[in-house]
């Protein structure tokens, strides 16, 4: 039976639309998922972290399973996976149950995702046909980040929050079935030295970061010089040490540490994570203040969102055409200078402030800058990797972009909880320490996003041509 590769797109994308669409859809639910299933304040960032962290942590090792055992298998694996602990989820009646079915969603996505970019890459040969549907795949990756907040909130307000999962199930069913019709299985043709999986690598570095989140975490009741705390910090820094050694010594590691001998790739990891973690922890903080304290319904929050996703989309699009003549290094400057001037301008917003003077023109330029800045580190590191470590390189970005979150998610919620803990046991009232929260966690993200200024100006300059540029713009992720 002869498969069109464009079948083959549509089922793809459907995929990754879901994936993407994951990240977003939960931030309008948080509110009530942490009224309904009694999550404690510093707790309900698991229900983002938990899916990014584990995402990004095992991103590599996806992709090389489905090398080794078959795209098709691995993609079939992860959505099963994926939609599975989505119905989990869906059900989950404890705050335990549903951030542990948010990791298995993570640890899903990641097979899929990965496996999911692979076929689409084997079935379209180099060129113009592959161009366009990376351009088809990258656009609906980016819509599926940008509807996020407006469908979870019509979900919400309309059914409940329980179905920013469920909604998962029937799709993912469809596109299982769709699978075995339509998708080719392949494998790739990889000497012996290069058949294994790196599980320990994967294990290693996710069990790391774990251990970093959660003592950040706990720092906040028990004290950063609490017994608890310092193992924890420690214990997750050794781990990934060893993480590090165990990439050294091994033939096929999943992350080869020669990558980071290039600048640019090191430079553009670290601004990524910066980036991921200003963007994961402004959308979790506003989502939270435009209901609890502005008194928003979950689809009027997630409309107000809109206009961020749509200035992301148009971020991508003009730091595409200006690193062509430019470079890299100013699109990355005025980009993270955008992002700055967003959050401080976000951070300024009281209880009552209008939506258009107040939150509307933070949101532009925030959107504007959180893309851009993604676009040109991409592009710089990308250009400067050789073709051979093109696809691990794009892997550790990405990886890097995620974990970046989580991490920083973990940080500014932390400091956030002390910061509004505090001004209660002052006397403050709950509204106005709300807001202060809320304003002080903002700031702490503009810092991230200021460190990118200085990232840009220590890293390389790249000028590259604009199909290049195009397709860092397709494939930079449109999460807003």
């Amino acid at each position: 039976m002869r498969r069109s590769p464009w079948s083959t797109l549509a089922v793809l994308s459907i995929a990754q639309f879901m994936v993407v669409l994951d990240v977003t859809i939960v931030n309008v639910a948080l509110p009530h998922i942490q009224s309904d299933l009694k999550f404690g304040a510093n707790d309900l960032q698991w229900v983002i972290s938990a899916y990014t962290l584990i995402f990004g942590g095992f991103l590599l090792l996806g992709g090389r399973m489905a090398d080794l055992i078959g795209r098709r298998l691995v993609f079939v694996i992860g959505l099963v996976a994926f939609a599975a602990s989505s119905l989990a989820a869906g059900l989950a009646t404890t705050a335990f149950e549903l951030i542990l079915f948010r990791g298995i969603q993570g640890l899903g996505g990641a097979m899929l995702s990965a496996s999911a970019l692979t076929l689409l890459t084997v079935t379209f040969e180099h060129g113009r046909q592959r161009n366009i549907a990376l351009g088809i795949w990258g656009g609906l990756a980016g819509l599926g980040g940008t509807m996020g907040a407006v469908v979870g909130g019509a979900l919400v307000d309309s059914l409940s929050w329980r179905w920013v999962f469920l909604v998962n199930v029937p799709f993912g069913l469809l596109v299982i079935a769709a699978s075995f019709f339509i998708l080719r299985e392949s494998r790739a043709t990889l000497d012996k030295a290069a058949r294994t999986f790196d599980v320990a690598g994967a294990l290693l570095s996710t069990s790391g970061l774990l251990a970093i989140m959660l003592g950040f975490i706990r720092a906040e009741p028990l004290g950063w010089g609490s017994l608890e705390v310092v193992a924890l910090l420690v214990g997750g820094v050794a781990l990934l040490g060893a993480f590090v050694l165990v990439e050294s010594r091994s033939k096929s590691p999943l992350i080869p540490l020669r990558l980071f001998r290039t600048r640019s790739l090191t430079y553009a990891v670290i601004t990524l994570g910066l980036n991921s973690a200003g963007f994961l922890s402004m959308f979790f903080l506003t989502a939270i203040y435009l209901q609890d304290v502005r008194g928003l319904s979950a689809l009027n929050a997630g409309l107000e969102f809109l206009p961020m996703g749509i200035a992301a989309i148009v971020g991508a699009l003009l730091a595409s055409r200006l690193v062509t003549a430019l470079g890299t290094r100013p699109v990355q400057i005025a980009a993270a200078v955008l992002s700055v001037a967003g959050l401080l301008l976000l951070s300024r917003v009281g209880a009552t402030d209008a939506y258009a003077t107040g939150l509307l023109p933070g949101f532009i330029l925030f959107g504007i800058g959180i893309t851009a800045i993604g676009v040109a580190a991409q592009v710089g590191a990308t250009s400067r990797v050789a073709n051979n470590d093109a696809g691990a390189a794009s892997g550790v970005l990405n990886s890097g972009y995620q974990v970046g979150g989580a991490l920083g998610l973990a940080v500014i919620t932390t400091l956030t909880t002390t910061h509004i803990t505090d001004a209660l046991k002052s006397g403050t009232g709950q509204v106005t320490a709300a807001v202060g929260g809320y304003d002080y966690g903002l700031l702490i993200a503009a810092v991230f996003a200021a460190a990118n200024i200085v990232i840009a100006i220590v890293s390389p300059s790249t000028r590259v041509s604009q199909p290049e540029a195009s397709l860092a713009a397709e494939l930079e992720p449109v999460v807003a």
